[in-house]
């Protein structure tokens, strides 16, 4: 029985900014996707998404630019905090009940 050499289950890797921005720079240049995927062992799709973002992020192409993917992942970061912290008072209130209505006119 042979042992399995291939990827499974393996967690992307991450690579730096200035390799991603090489290899854009490489494809930007004129050389092929492919070829320059295979030179640098990156998989072709996502050198593919690397220079499709780069184009996005020029203006040349619509979409969602890496700057207002960050601005909205970080917005909705913050909605979550707020939306747990609200649980939070809410609970609290509940426990030490303040949650009821309070008669008309009343000062506390």
């Amino acid at each position: 029985m042979t042992a399995f050499t291939g990827r499974l289950n393996t967690v992307p890797r991450a690579y730096p900014p200035e390799f991603r921005a090489r290899a854009i720079a490489l494809v930007r240049a004129g050389k092929p996707q492919k070829q320059t995927a295979h030179e640098l062992d990156i998989h072709p799709v996502t050198l593919s998404k690397w220079v499709k973002q780069d184009r996005i992020d020029r203006g040349e192409i619509p979409g969602v630019s890496t700057t207002e993917s960050a601005e909205l992942r970080a917005a909705r970061r913050r909605v979550r905090e707020l939306e747990t912290e609200l649980v939070i008072v809410r609970q609290a209130a509940k426990f030490l009940g303040e949650d009821k209505p309070r008669p008309k006119g009343s000062t506390r």
